[in-house]
């Protein structure tokens, strides 16, 4: 998933299967030195990630990015709160979505885009089991269609 500039660090694979995604926002993140380069060496966990909108600004809790093997005193606390930079128009309207009920903000993945940190964030509804069971039983019909379209060209060949 590597295209013009944009070389993924990590990403929340389970975050499409636990969650109907609404809208998708791109957000830069306040980092320390350390953080970054422990970035660079492609470590960084999504799996317990969240993000709150506190105050007007909007927080990333839970983004696990380990310490810096190299570093000293200097070093960064792996689970810290940060900060996400959107503008306060995107703000102003996830305050108001969020608040409206049933709705999270998940990250989706962390990237970086010609030389900084992005964090793709989504505005997002939980799904109910039925609904997780509806969307596997889809994408396993879909899985045998096109499996049986490939059968079906190579025996006309």
């Amino acid at each position: 998933m590597k295209e013009k500039g944009r070389k993924v660090i990590a990403t929340n694979r389970k975050a499409r299967h636990n969650y109907a995604i609404i809208d998708v926002y791109e957000a830069g993140i306040a980092l320390v030195g350390t953080e970054v380069k422990s970035l660079r060496e492609g470590h960084a966990s999504l799996v317990d990630a969240f993000a709150t909108v506190d105050d007007g600004e909007v927080w990333l809790r839970g983004l696990h990015i380990p310490e810096y093997t190299q570093g000293s005193w200097t070093n960064h606390s792996p689970r810290r709160t940060r900060k996400l930079l959107l503008h306060k128009r995107e703000i102003e309207s996830l305050v108001g979505k969020t608040r409206e009920g049933n709705q999270t903000l998940v990250p989706l993945s962390m990237y970086f885009s010609d030389g900084k940190v992005k964090v793709e964030i989504a505005l997002a509804r939980g799904k109910q089991d039925y609904d997780k069971r509806q969307d596997l039983a889809k994408r396993d019909a879909e899985r045998e269609v096109t499996r049986e379209l490939g059968r079906r060209i190579k025996g006309m060949r």
